[in-house]
């Protein structure tokens, strides 16, 4: 009776991944037939079929379309997230066997290294996890039958000129960033969350307010001093921005995993992060109060007026409590924010909208690489414990009128539209 049971599991499995609404089904065939246009055919297959192939092996039982979409996005994510991190590596870390590529810039490494001595060493760290993440997270993926997820179609973006640097394709730009330090506040808040619809002042403003490097983009960004200095303190707080967003990430996503093995993947690399995000927001609070002599970018002190406080003060590190689930319950010490679904700010639509205003996807000039990440989101964000992936709410949307329609037009304002996106087209 239970071999009975599971086989028909598996077969309502199977029968639920045949299924397409309107809307999946033409935006998929659009996918594939302009990624095998490029060559790369078998690469929109892969990224794009849902669910667990009749072939899955025994560890597939019980897994459901939307734990896969899960970990097909989380693949994604962390493939660009090796990306940008290879990127720092090249030129502000320790090229090695274990992170090969590049040669370093002694004076991105010297300037760097104004935030903390081990700035490198923990470069070199955090690259090597991101690169076991996404190679660990798509091994499992083929272990239990489903298609890995390979952007390598994508990598258009142009390399930094600077000495050092790889001149490779890019998936990521780090030369053009517009970066959100306003985590840097909302974790020190007492009584505001995201999750509350709450938002939190900038710790740097100039740097949400323009477009700066955070890596050197040719060997004249190397002087004067002050500039490289800028470059690196921007990095600093970049490398705080990239790594909160994977601690809400994870268990953002954890709340819509059904099998009990896919959440420990989850469970599992989702602190790591944290780990990270730890590092990085200890050593954004070293950077050097200075005003870029080439922009006017200005680092201020933090620690004296009109900052200071609790709000901004460099040593408050540690996640001060403040609400959760509701303002009648004590403040709690948390990561935040984490509430789950499309509309949420810690998910992978809110993701993917926050890296698209970074600007690390400023000069990717494939309209086909914002559809299939904002349709691993989408899938992601509408897993939920238990029950089938839902079909899409909205209508087909014909990409030869709207070439960003994935991002600029979902129904309820679920992805804005982004300037960055605008200037694609």
């Amino acid at each position: 009776m239970e071999h009975n049971a599971q086989r028909a599991q598996k077969e309502d499995i199977m029968a639920k991944n045949t299924q397409r609404s309107r809307y999946s089904t033409s935006r998929r065939s659009l996918l594939l037939k302009g990624l095998a246009v490029g060559g790369a055919g078998a690469l929109g297959a892969g990224l794009l079929t849902n669910g667990v192939p009749a072939f899955a092996k025994e560890r597939s039982s019980g897994i459901t379309r939307g734990d896969v979409a899960i970990l097909r996005f989380l693949a994604a994510i962390e493939i660009l997230e090796t990306d940008l991190w290879q990127q720092y590596n090249e030129l502000g870390g320790i090229p090695d066997s274990e992170v090969p590529g590049g040669t370093a810039s002694a004076p991105y490494v010297n300037a760097l290294q104004q935030l903390d001595g081990d700035m490198s060493q923990y470069i070199h760290d955090n690259t090597e996890d991101e690169i076991s993440h996404f190679t660990f997270i798509n091994a499992f993926l083929a272990s239990i039958g489903a298609d890995p997820v390979n952007l390598d179609h994508f990598r258009n973006i142009p390399s930094s000129k600077a000495t050092g640097a790889r001149q490779i394709g890019r998936l990521t730009n780090l030369m053009e960033l517009t970066v959100d330090t306003s985590w840097w506040t909302r974790y020190r808040s007492r009584n505001k969350n995201p999750d509350f619809g709450d938002t939190f002042a900038q710790a740097i403003p100039g740097l949400s307010k323009g477009r700066f490097p955070a890596i050197p983009r040719n060997d004249g960004d190397l002087a004067p001093a002050d500039h490289i200095q800028a470059i690196a303190n921007t990095a600093g707080f970049h490398f705080g921005f990239i790594e909160q967003g994977g601690s809400s990430l994870y268990p953002t996503l954890a709340q819509g995993v059904t099998n009990l093995e896919v959440l420990r993947v989850l469970l599992s690399i989702g602190p790591v992060e944290t780990a990270h995000f730890q590092t990085w927001h200890d050593k954004a609070g070293n950077a050097k109060i200075l005003t870029d002599p080439t922009n006017g970018l200005v680092f201020p002190d933090l620690n004296n007026p009109p900052f200071g406080g609790e709000d901004f003060q460099t040593n408050l590190i540690m996640p001060e409590p403040t609400i959760f689930l509701s303002r009648d319950l004590p403040a709690v010490s948390i990561i935040r924010p984490t509430r789950q679904g499309v509309g949420g700010t810690g998910g992978a639509v809110a993701t993917v909208k926050a890296w698209t205003a970074d600007g690390l996807f400023i000069n990717q000039r494939d309209p086909e690489f914002f559809a299939v990440l904002s349709e691993l989101a989408v899938q992601a964000d509408e897993a939920r414990r238990g029950s089938a992936l839902p079909e899409p709410a909205w209508p087909s949307i014909q990409r030869s009128n709207y070439p960003h329609a994935e991002l600029d037009e979902m129904p309820g304002g679920q992805m804005p539209a982004v300037d960055h996106l605008a200037r694609l087209s």
